[in-house]
């Protein structure tokens, strides 16, 4: 592997003004990839950077790490010549939340290459700057409606860091994300780190879709003890609902499909609330068992609808 420090340029009067805030900075990423329903990563990032104000720590050489023939940068055409190029970028910023914490974000696009390099690159500066814990999101399509309350998948380097947090799958395979690589060898390394997966209404997926964001900004705010200022955003996600709503009832065909999903996220929720838990002394089940349950469910279900 060839240095991985040669991928980006420190700015050094932004790095003077981290080491000197005294203490271990969270490391937020929000990396737009392959898979990010609702855009929960770039409101996230938008965000961020419009109520706080940014100040460039680390540039990454994009041009290393960006396939830009899979990733054709817009280009502005004007009479007869070229006039604007909108450029690609991968960066770490620094902020300060609500209460004058400073946190940084890492944001722009997943690169396309050395992604052990980059992720070698990320660790360099996690441990140059003494970060306490690196917390990424993003948001994933899953069959629940957008008329109940959304959750997320939380994970993370030691049971510790997310054990307050229920999990919904066993063992999976799916395909990788560098920001789920950067959490896999942070924590090879010894390093805390933990990850935030919002759980989208599936049809939903690829609208841009705020409450999930502030959704995101809420599970990051409990992890990290951050002020993200995540209700700046309840106007967008009040915009959004009326859209939704609008949509909906031109359709019939789709509030059937709601109405159905909401039939069997009530029933899961019934389940996982049954005698088990709510009986005097009972025992309360264990993440394992919630997520086997919520499998055994939906299986039930495709096999009562002859899938």
């Amino acid at each position: 592997m060839r240095n991985p420090k040669k991928l980006y340029e420190i700015d050094p009067e932004v790095a003077a003004a981290v080491t000197a805030s005294g203490g271990a900075p969270v490391l937020l990423h929000a990396v737009r990839g392959f898979v990010d329903s609702g855009s929960v990563a770039q409101v996230v990032t938008d965000h961020l950077r419009a109520v706080f104000e940014p100040r460039r720590l680390a540039t990454f050489e994009v041009d290393e790490l960006i396939d830009y023939r899979s990733r054709r940068p817009a280009m502005t055409f004007a009479s007869s010549t070229w006039a604007d190029v909108e450029e690609h970028e991968l960066a770490i910023e620094l902020f300060e939340d609500e209460g004058g914490t400073p946190f940084l974000l890492l944001h722009g696009l997943e690169p396309d290459l050395q992604w052990e390099r980059f992720v070698a690159a990320v660790r360099q500066l996690v441990e140059r700057f003494d970060v306490s814990l690196v917390a990424g999101v993003h948001g994933i399509p899953m069959a629940v409606p957008h008329t109940r309350e959304l959750s997320a998948t939380v994970h993370g380097t030691r049971p510790e860091l997310v054990e307050d947090f229920p999990s919904w799958f066993g063992t999976v395979q799916v395909p990788g994300s560098v920001g789920s690589l950067l959490e896999l060898r942070l924590g090879q390394a010894g390093h805390d780190a933990v990850g935030v997966a919002v759980h989208v209404p599936h049809y939903l997926s690829s609208s841009t879709y705020p409450a999930a964001a502030v959704t995101g900004l809420a599970y990051l705010e409990r992890l990290t003890g951050l002020d993200l200022a995540r209700l700046e955003l309840e106007p967008a996600v009040l915009r959004a609902a009326e859209e939704v709503e609008r949509q909906l009832s031109e359709s019939d065909e789709a509030l059937e499909v709601v109405q159905a999903l909401e039939n069997q996220y009530d029933a899961f929720r019934r389940g996982t609330e049954g005698e088990s838990m709510l009986a005097e002394g009972g025992r309360i089940p264990t993440a394992d068992e919630l997520g086997a349950r919520f499998e055994e469910f939906l299986a039930q279900q495709r096999r009562d609808q002859g899938q």
